[in-house]
């Protein structure tokens, strides 16, 4: 289910966003790591999401195209095989010098001391010359270079990125059937009431897998079901389904009975 969710504008930035939401859940849950597609993610978001101790996972359109950078100027030599994706060494000295910094930076998103796009928006109001800002892109270049080095190397990694990105496909898909009216968009430019219909619409999820968790949870205690599934049919289950919702009503026709018109 969702246990987050924001209002951005057009023009926000998507890795802000990501960060908020693993950020501000507002539940005891310890996020470790975050499923995200391409727009998610970002060299900076990788650096910033080192900072406050959760992996981003996400799925990157264009992976063929991704460069590594080598931990060490001599690496060119120790990996043939990987020249022609291989690009420059990490500055380390640089993550050194604005280490303090970026762990200030870093505090202030945790502590709700500052909102993470008002400080990317100030790193790029600098023409993307502060130096705490070229210090997190390149923390964030390490840090995406072992991603992909896993993302390659790991088919359990790769098939539990696809997993999760398919139960937040499937997640908006819902959304389409619970929230129809005006064809799904939000005709009203007033923050409160954006909030508002985001608010209801995500009662509305919540309600729906909770009756699904109860109706699913019914099925499995009767005793014909009891020795049917196995471990691996039950981790396949999900409350996320909605074929049994009638977002328009029912319709009861009489076929024994006619209109009569003249």
């Amino acid at each position: 289910m969702a246990i987050h969710s924001q209002l951005i504008s057009c023009s926000a930035s998507e890795v802000a966003a990501m960060i908020d939401g693993a950020m501000r859940h507002g539940t005891t849950v310890d996020v470790e790591g975050n499923y995200t597609d391409t727009h998610g993610q970002s060299q900076i978001a990788f650096g910033i999401t080192r900072l406050l101790g959760f992996e981003l996972l996400p799925r990157i359109k264009g992976i063929n195209r991704a460069k590594l950078y080598q931990a060490d100027p001599g690496d060119r030599s120790l990996y043939p095989g990987l020249v022609p994706a291989l690009t420059r060494p990490i500055r380390w000295e640089r993550i050194a010098e604005q280490y303090d910094q970026m762990i200030k930076y870093a505090t202030a998103i945790r502590t709700r001391t500052a909102q993470t796009e008002a400080i990317l928006r100030r790193f790029m109001q600098a023409n993307a010359i502060h130096p705490t800002y070229q210090a997190m892109i390149e923390l964030g270049r390490a840090q995406k270079t072992i991603f992909l080095c896993r993302y390659l190397r790991e088919r359990a990694l790769q098939r539990e990125i696809q997993e999760g990105l398919n139960v937040v496909e499937s997640w908006h898909r819902g959304t389409q059937v619970v929230f129809y009216g005006n064809g799904g968009d939000i005709p009203s430019n007033h923050r409160d009431e954006q909030e508002l219909s985001v608010l209801c619409l995500r009662v509305l999820q919540a309600a729906m897998v909770y009756i699904n968790t109860l109706m699913i949870q019914e099925r499995l205690d009767q005793p014909e079901w009891k020795d049917v599934l196995t471990a691996v049919d039950l981790r396949a289950l999900t409350p996320l389904f909605w074929a049994h919702i009638t977002p328009y009503g029912e319709i009861h026709l009489d076929i024994e009975s006619r209109l009569e018109l003249p």
